[in-house]
């Protein structure tokens, strides 16, 4: 029987999509491995940084992958990598997983894929101590600095307000005190660190009441992989279940360390938190 060439397509398709999805399943090419190549920061404290003495990468972000390596019966495999090297890392396949602080973004997602969050960062907006107490209303239209082309800036913008922005956090914040700007918009994180700096030089600064966006934090993978996603996700939850993220976090960034972060999120889906996701 002479085969033209849509009958010869026809029956080669189940081959393809087989081989396809053969390629597409990273979840058993990596138990096959029996090791999970985890992407992290390779200098960014307290995710992953050197430690001073051994010279080993430890952090947050370390203990995650730890966690996550070993509650999926894999051994750990740590790929240090760059703030701007996050997202090529994992489309090109360098790494299986990427637990650097993600934050859930349009733009990130259009590229790759996200776990559940294990928590919500919050971009917060710092004042002089007399403007704490007034709503977000309040500073429609008006200046407020943050660092170029973050998505702290993009927060200034959601509200309203008119951002001026600077290169680096440290002249973003200078502006606040030179009275440049109403207000100086980062992270929690940083914001909490940057009012106990203020407060040592005799300036009361304070975090609003409200955050100026909300940014859920996930473990990022690449695009069509949905059994090594739910892999992750039932992996995630387990160790939250077991108290293991919270004993990392408390740590690391936790109410006794410089950070005093609280942790009110626990893992879940990212489709049951309501929030505007930035750029």
């Amino acid at each position: 029987m002479k085969l033209n060439k849509f009958s010869l397509a026809l029956l080669l398709s189940p081959l393809v999509a087989s081989t396809f999805a053969a390629h597409a399943d990273s979840l058993s090419d990596i138990q096959a491995r029996g090791s999970l190549n985890c992407g992290v920061y390779s200098d960014v404290p307290p995710f992953s940084s050197p430690d001073q003495q051994t010279r080993q990468l430890v952090g947050m972000d370390v203990d995650l992958c730890t966690a996550l390596a070993k509650q999926m019966g894999l051994k750990l495999n740590l790929m240090p990598t760059s703030v701007e090297a996050r997202i090529p890392v994992l489309t090109t396949g360098r790494v299986d997983v990427l637990i650097a602080n993600l934050a859930y973004t349009k733009s990130r997602a259009a590229q790759i894929q996200f776990s559940d969050p294990y928590y919500v960062a919050k971009e917060m907006l710092v004042v002089k101590d007399k403007n704490a107490a007034e709503p977000i209303t309040f500073f429609k239209g008006k200046r407020l600095s943050a660092t170029k082309g973050t998505t702290s800036e993009q927060s200034i913008y959601l509200a309203g307000a008119k951002a001026i922005t600077f290169q680096d956090t440290a002249s973003a914040y200078l502006a606040l005190q030179q009275n440049k700007s109403v207000g100086f918009v980062t992270n929690t994180m940083t914001a909490i660190k940057m009012i106990e700096q203020a407060k040592k030089g005799g300036v009361n600064l304070a975090m609003t009441s409200f955050p100026m966006a909300l940014e859920p934090i996930g473990i990022g993978m690449k695009q069509g992989e949905p059994a090594l996603l739910a892999k992750v996700n039932t992996s995630l939850k387990a160790m939250d279940d077991a108290g293991e993220i919270d004993q990392i976090w408390d740590k690391w960034i936790g109410t006794k360390t410089d950070y005093k972060m609280v942790r009110e999120d626990k893992v879940q889906p990212l489709s049951n938190l309501k929030f505007q996701p930035l750029e």
